[in-house]
């Protein structure tokens, strides 16, 4: 089998790689990629459970806690009490977070531009496309496999 040309394992290490990049570029403003998922995440879903966040990370929510424990230390987010259950946390972005959102969508539009250098438009276009339908069709086959919360999340996102 030739490894250079299979779709999945090319798949898999273009992904793994821009891991590696956004990973290097988040250490540069004293984060982790981790930390700027979690705050893209509570952006998108403002009053998010510590719960759903893990499940959307794929993450424990043990390990979900400790990212935000920083991220709440460093004045970036905040635990709210949820309003019927006060065993649960729901998370808020604080303003001084802003800066960090900008920083974040600078570097994302800085890795697409560098991971595609090359490519014309209408190819970006035709990868995007067909990208968008392996997700939709992996979502379809996955409904109970998923987390709770994630299937639904992945798809409004689809």
């Amino acid at each position: 089998m030739d490894y250079e040309h299979d779709l999945l394992i090319l798949m898999m290490v273009v992904a793994r790689l821009t891991r590696v990049e956004a990973d290097r570029r988040a250490r540069q403003f004293g984060m982790t990629r981790a930390q700027w998922g979690i705050l893209k995440q509570v952006f998108f879903n403002p009053g998010l459970t510590q719960r759903e966040l893990a499940n959307l990370l794929e993450v424990e929510p043990i390990t979900a806690a400790r990212l935000v424990d920083r991220l709440q230390k460093a004045g970036l987010i905040e635990r709210r009490a949820d309003a019927q259950d006060r065993r649960i946390w729901r998370l808020h972005l604080l303003p001084a977070a802003t800066p960090y959102l900008e920083e974040i969508d600078r570097q994302r539009q800085d890795i697409t531009a560098f991971i595609t250098a090359g490519l014309a438009e209408a190819d970006r276009e035709v990868m995007t496309q067909a990208l968008k339908l392996m997700k939709a069709n992996l979502l379809r086959g996955t409904g109970g496999g998923m987390p709770k919360g994630c299937h639904e999340k992945l798809q409004e996102n689809a």
